[in-house]
């Protein structure tokens, strides 16, 4: 079966939900919070925003439900933030700028894992241009809020997709959804267009309807981040021990969704 179909399944089931603005989410932007993913082989997503539908409400911005993004990572040369993820060593970052396209926001933005398993996201609204070097104010920035050293970092990875955003009708919680993922270094550029990443922040860990919903579907917690998958992907002499067993889960992801649609033919 085509990815088209199911992507507009997908965009079918997305329409159904209640819409929510960005101005409404301003009370969720969890910009401390407890974070976890999953995988989900696109063609059991419809199902899942099919029982989700009555727990969360969707975001729209522009007449949009799968809204675009475009992230442009930064690291060392030696892949010094790559490493600290790889080892699982704690009190790591990301660095990245990210243009929210149908939003017509940029933003420079700096995730910390810190030793408590939190995630704390800060960000500089910036132009929306794409940079190798950091400027004067992204550096400034970097080097107020971190212990990274700006003249060592350079862009090393595009990464581009859709995302859907749900907002928990009763408590704070947002569910990100990112589909039609390509990760593009230098020449080489994979695409993963049979899965879907998703995400779960909360507040504080507590119940919830999504994570209830995704063990129903025998879908497991912890999935590899879009920067790593990306570096691995494009990069085949870059260490990844750590990461095999969630690639080996990734590649059977993707098995599952190549069976179904073959079934399906």
């Amino acid at each position: 079966m085509n990815i088209d179909i199911f992507l507009e399944k997908i965009n079918d089931e997305a329409w159904l939900f209640e819409k929510i603005t960005l101005d409404q989410m301003e009370g969720v932007k969890l910009m401390d919070r407890i974070d976890v993913k999953y995988l989900i082989p696109l063609h059991l997503l419809p199902i899942v925003l099919h029982d989700a539908r009555e727990h969360y409400k969707l975001l729209e911005i522009n007449n949009e439900r799968l809204c675009s993004y475009e992230t442009l990572y930064y690291d060392t040369e030696d892949y010094q933030l790559y490493h600290s993820h790889q080892s699982g060593r704690l009190n790591r970052y990301k660095v990245r700028f990210r243009n929210y396209v149908d939003s017509n926001l940029s933003f420079f933005e700096i995730k910390h894992k810190n030793n408590k398993g939190r995630t704390l996201k800060t960000r500089i609204k910036q132009p929306n241009t794409f940079e190798k070097v950091l400027n004067i104010e992204k550096a400034e920035f970097l080097e107020k809020t971190t212990p990274l050293s700006a003249n060592e970092l350079k862009a090393n990875l595009l990464v581009n997709y859709k995302r859907m955003t749900l907002v928990n009708n009763t408590s704070k919680e947002r569910l990100t959804m990112d589909l039609d993922l390509t990760f593009i270094k230098n020449q080489n550029e994979v695409v993963y267009n049979q899965l879907v990443v998703a995400e779960v922040k909360q507040e504080k860990l507590g119940a919830s309807p999504i994570i209830d919903i995704f063990k129903k579907h025998n879908l497991r917690a912890g999935s590899i981040s879009k920067y790593c998958l990306g570096i691995m992907s494009t990069d085949q002499e870059v260490k990844h021990n750590r990461f095999k067993t969630k690639f080996l889960h990734l590649k059977k992801i993707i098995t599952q969704y190549d069976s179904f649609a073959r079934a399906s033919i």
